[in-house]
């Protein structure tokens, strides 16, 4: 299989292996994005010169036998609401065309700690406000399984280019679905963390009380992978969950036998498309032969959320 089809955790244990080397995965993530990116529109900002020089700090330390990280070497992007030293961040914005920050987000830090490479800065919403990337002063990113339809926003340059292959892995931001839906677009495994469990600081936000980074990846493995290095406690931001971050690989291949799964009665009403409660239920039905226990709930005052999301989040 092609080296841009490999889940970070595949590519890190050919890396150990010496199977391959970084510098080739981070070619071949750039070879794709040459063949593709005409049509997809992922990317507003390639660091080519700086993702080849990491690739290469990685294999050098593997060449002196040094234990790597298991992000170590494999390319990633960041959406560009998420500041970088030294690289353009413009939220998809004409009015931060030419702002370029002096830090790092806390996320980006974490990332480079861990000696992971950055490809760029990924297309998005404008200010992260829209739901399909069409949105952004720049360009309209598509879907790359179908170019006539969207990726989903307004992290849609994330998830499109991780399901084009422009990507290993992605950083995007999650205000009221934002990282859910353009994963669930693009077939790729998308996570909001719980609120305060990673830094927003240097996140170029929407609404402070809800936004959070997350990852987008190929797999739930890798979304643990990322999960661990950009998760933990903060002192520059204020929401930050003191404490230390729980190792999230370690609920990987867990059984749901026993898992109580909750269904809110008002999330089955008027509005949901045919197809898409067909697919619920088919999910839901799996789950039960797997062991978990499915009963129904009411969140009594889901009516009101979509007119508070709006009060809090354009307020904020």
């Amino acid at each position: 299989m092609e080296l841009i089809r490999l889940t970070a955790h595949e590519l890190h244990d050919k890396l150990v292996a010496r199977e391959t080397s970084s510098t080739e995965i981070t070619r071949a993530v750039f070879d794709r994005i040459e063949k593709v990116e005409g049509q997809v529109q992922s990317y507003l900002t390639l660091t080519k010169e700086l993702a080849l020089e990491q690739a290469a700090a990685v294999d050098a330390a593997l060449a002196r036998n040094e234990a790597i990280s298991p992000l170590a070497g494999i390319p990633g992007a960041l959406k560009d609401n998420l500041c970088t030293t030294g690289i353009r961040t413009s939220c998809g914005s004409k009015m931060l065309e030419h702002f370029v920050p002096p830090y790092n987000a806390t996320v980006v830090e974490k990332l480079a700690a861990e000696k992971a490479v950055f490809i760029g800065k990924v297309n998005m919403d404008e200010f992260a406000m829209g739901s399909s990337c069409e949105n952004s002063a720049y360009k309209i990113t598509r879907n790359p399984w179908d170019l006539s339809v969207v990726p989903g926003g307004s992290s849609g340059g994330s998830a499109a280019s991780v399901a084009a292959g422009e990507a290993i892995w992605s950083l995007g931001s999650d205000t009221g679905g934002s990282i859910r839906q353009p994963a669930a677009f693009t077939g790729t495994v998308g996570l909001k963390p719980t609120y305060g469990r990673v830094s927003r600081y240097g996140l170029v936000a929407y609404a402070s009380s809800l936004d959070q980074i997350g990852p987008i990846t190929r797999d739930v493995t890798d979304c643990a992978l990322v999960m661990n290095a950009i998760a933990g406690h903060d002192h520059r931001d204020s929401t930050s969950v003191p404490g230390d971050a729980p190792d999230f690989t370690t609920a990987l291949g867990q059984t749901v036998k026993g898992l109580k799964i909750g269904l809110p009665t008002e999330y089955f009403g008027a509005g949901l498309d045919p197809e898409i409660d067909t697919v619920l239920k088919k999910a839901i039905r799996q789950l039960q032969d797997m062991g978990a226990e499915v009963v129904e709930c009411s969140l009594p005052n889901t009516e009101y959320a979509l007119s508070a999301y709006y009060l809090i989040a354009t307020a904020e």
